[in-house]
């Protein structure tokens, strides 16, 4: 039997797959079809290419379950998160990242290192020999996605993506906008002012809802019938649920003064963040969209500051496919029917950067292991790797599976004895119990004694 592992996908998850089975001293063969073969959204060959937003969103270890899962990764040797800390972005409390000088971080570290070889290729089958992670995420294959389809028996889910835009720095009019981060959050007046923003009036917020509702849109193709992932809506399928929903979401006004006009208070406001590390390009916040583009830049022309934006890449949306994977996966994310291939990533149905990343540390180990003639222990269920794999290999209802972000709702409830708690305690109590078992399971507390 091949003393190899091979991983189709050079994204989030398969990169952070390699790293830790090579770390663990297996060879480790990538199989990433880019740049030979595109896609709608990636733009570049680059291994872990970010292609929604930069954003591994709260870096909170003690608030937050996926500052948690920053917190469980670090501590388990990450690559996606040592490049993340190594290209950060002042973001607040978040950790956004330089996205093209990651990337091309992530990519130098696994192609030098000698245990790990980079092929250029398409894979469309699913190889019956061998020791395989598929992490192709959601812009698999046509021709893979058949096969795994036909593998599994049943069709493969699927829903609809969206991609935000992205403005060059120097066309806001900053006359019009200021900088601030929400409720001045940041250690440095750097992280504080990682923000534009760009005020409304009641008058514009509704011309602005009218105008997007109204624009060209892309829509299904005859046939596609899947939804989108509420984590990531588009932002005029957002405002058909009413024309306020924008404002108790990426438009709330709260937080924030207007250093042109501090005595009255925006009625709506549009946050743009940074994008990269000179500052030259800024993202806008829950702005993905599916208006085509003449129509992005007409309505976005609408927002006060950006009437003049030159925009670096406009929005855009694709089709995203994952695996009813609590039905087809054991739990060491191994394929039932073919137990030589483990699945890892976005296409296991967690949604997410960093939730991507983690199955694929996991999946590397797992597979790492069972090639040295070794077996791990279950992640413990109350940390936040283990809440996730444990949701996606049985904890989730099959029937109604969608793909879920990390949440505290995952976790098994912490012990409130003594009376009704408040969020952050109870908050503290899932972090500190999660931390103590993650520590454990990685075997750093006794080799800390």
């Amino acid at each position: 039997m091949s003393t190899s592992l091979h991983i189709i996908g050079g994204g989030m998850a398969g990169s952070e797959a390699a790293w830790q089975a090579a770390t663990a001293g297996v060879p480790v063969v990538i199989h990433e079809m880019r740049p030979t073969v595109g896609t709608f959204a990636h733009r570049t060959g680059s291994l872990a290419e970010m292609v929604c937003s930069n954003s591994f969103r709260s870096d909170d270890d003690e608030q937050n379950a996926v500052g948690l899962l920053h917190w469980e990764m670090r501590t388990a040797g990450s690559l996606i998160m040592e490049m993340a800390d190594a290209h950060r972005l002042p973001a607040g409390g978040a950790l956004a990242v330089d996205r093209d000088p990651f990337a091309e971080a992530v990519t130098e570290r696994l192609r030098s290192h000698p245990l790990v070889t980079v092929v250029d290729e398409e894979v469309t089958d699913l190889p019956r020999d061998g020791h395989w992670i598929v992490a192709t995420g959601p812009l698999t294959g046509s021709k893979l996605a058949e096969a795994i389809a036909a593998e599994a028996g049943q069709d493969s889910l699927a829903f609809f993506d969206a991609i935000a835009p992205i403005v060059h720095a120097d066309t806001i009019d900053m006359d019009i906008a200021w900088r601030q981060s929400r409720y001045d959050k940041g250690d440095t007046e750097d992280e504080r002012t990682a923000y534009i923003n760009c005020p409304m009036t009641r008058d514009q917020y509704e011309g602005f809802i009218d105008a997007m509702l109204a624009a060209d849109k892309t829509e299904f193709k005859e046939g596609e019938t899947a939804g989108y992932f509420d984590g990531c809506l588009p932002i005029e399928v957002m405002a058909e649920r009413g024309r306020e929903t924008l404002r108790f979401g990426p438009m709330k006004p709260v937080g924030l003064t207007n250093p042109h006009d501090p005595t009255n208070k925006p009625y709506a406001v549009v946050q743009l963040r940074r994008d990269n590390k000179l500052g030259t390009l800024y993202n806008i916040v829950g702005f993905q969209t599916k208006m085509k583009y003449g129509a992005q830049k007409d309505v976005f022309g609408m927002i006060p500051g950006l009437q003049s934006a030159s925009f670096a890449r406009l929005g855009g949306i694709h089709r995203n496919t994952f695996i009813n994977s609590p039905t087809l996966l054991d739990e060491q994310m191994r394929l039932r029917s073919q137990p030589n291939v483990r699945f890892a990533g976005q296409i296991t149905g967690v949604e997410g950067y960093v939730e991507s990343a983690s199955m694929g540390l996991l999946a590397g180990r797992m597979a790492a292991a069972e090639i040295q003639g070794q077996a791990l222990p279950p992640v413990p269920e109350m940390t936040a790797m283990g809440a996730l794999v444990t949701h996606i290999t049985g904890g989730a209802d099959a029937k109604s599976f969608q793909p879920m972000n990390v949440n505290f709702g995952l976790f098994p409830p912490v012990d409130a004895k003594g009376g009704r708690r408040g969020r952050q305690v109870r908050y503290k109590m899932y972090t500190d119990r999660a931390k103590a078992a993650w520590t454990d399971w990685l075997g750093l507390r006794a080799a800390a004694e």
